[in-house]
């Protein structure tokens, strides 16, 4: 079955960048074997359509053209299908190689090795192997929510969702409707950026919060998508790293060295705890409760609140 598909791709590809014009489903029917061998002209149109969304996802480009009887035709231009020459030096040979290499644990892994094949046609050397295994570097963004996929093809095809979320300070989750703009990783988590329907406002939610499954919905975005740097400038904002005061706050001996490499000054207090100033900025809060009993917050009394808040919503479940 596979290598009869594949073969047929070969074919039909074959035939689209072969011809100087346009050639309609029925000319492609009649040219192509396995098309013939359709039960049915449903059939073969549904088999068609699927190959040619197929070709068009391996990149090859098809052009739909109407000819002055309204007859539709497809064609695959040479000059829009054919890479330019391509030459990387190591350090960009090295830099794509560890680029995907990110990818190999997550779902991603499969897209990577595809375009790394597809480099490697158009001129990667050969000589540089991105899955070597004793590599300096060893870059892995861990994805392990389930909606992770879900919303990476609703911001890739600009598509709404709803999904079920649950704060930090809420004992139930509750829907959300939200146009995807990106997702980024902050600390090890994370985060979509996006446009909440129901706000009418921009908001950014942590992934491992999300729970049940993501829906798609149809329609159109109805807020203009920001750039790249601004949506990376929000989650950082939301995600705690940008902070304009500073907390004061007690910290078990021995325990949450990430706050301890954040802390601007750190001192003893004996018994087993240490005294720290820490940056805050929004999502500290939630940062905080993290680290559990090992933590207590001194200063300000909202962020001690807040903390408070969030445990006792843990606490209920």
């Amino acid at each position: 079955m596979a290598i009869a598909k594949a073969e047929r791709l070969m074919n039909l590809a074959l035939c689209l960048l072969g011809t100087r014009r346009p050639l309609s489903k029925r000319e492609l029917r009649e040219s192509i074997e396995a098309y013939l061998e359709a039960g049915s002209d449903d059939s073969f149109s549904r088999m068609f359509e699927r190959d040619k969304d197929d070709l068009r996802e391996l990149g090859l480009v098809i052009e739909t053209v109407e000819n002055l009887d309204g007859e539709t035709g497809y064609l695959a231009r040479r000059d829009s299908n054919r890479l330019p020459p391509i030459t990387l030096d190591a350090e960009e040979a090295a830099a794509l190689g560890l680029a995907a290499k990110v990818w190999q644990q997550a779902r991603l892994a499969g897209a990577a090795s595809g375009a790394l094949q597809k480099l490697r046609a158009a001129g990667l050397p050969e000589d540089v192997d991105p899955y070597e295994a004793h590599g300096a570097l060893e870059p892995r963004i861990p994805v392990h929510e389930a909606a992770f996929e879900p919303l990476m093809l609703a911001c890739r095809d600009r598509r709404p969702v709803v999904f079920d979320y649950r704060k930090a300070t809420a004992a139930r989750p509750e829907p959300r409707h939200v146009e995807p703009w990106a997702l980024e990783c902050w600390r090890g988590h994370w985060y979509l950026a996006g446009w909440d329907r129901d706000r009418s406002a921009e908001r950014v939610f942590r992934l491992s919060r999300i729970t049940g499954k993501v829906r798609s919905r149809s329609g159109q975005f109805t807020a203009a998508v920001p750039d790249v740097v601004t949506v990376r400038e929000t989650v950082a904002s939301w995600a705690g790293e940008t902070a304009d005061r500073s907390a004061l706050i007690r910290l078990r001996s021995g325990a949450g060295y990430p706050l301890r490499a954040k802390a601007t000054a750190v001192r003893e207090l004996g018994d087993g705890w240490d005294e720290l100033e820490i940056p805050y900025g929004h999502g500290l809060d939630a940062w905080l409760v993290e680290f559990g009993p090992d933590v207590v917050v001194l200063e300000p009394a909202e962020l001690r609140a807040d903390v408070v808040d969030r445990l006792q919503a843990v606490a209920k479940g």
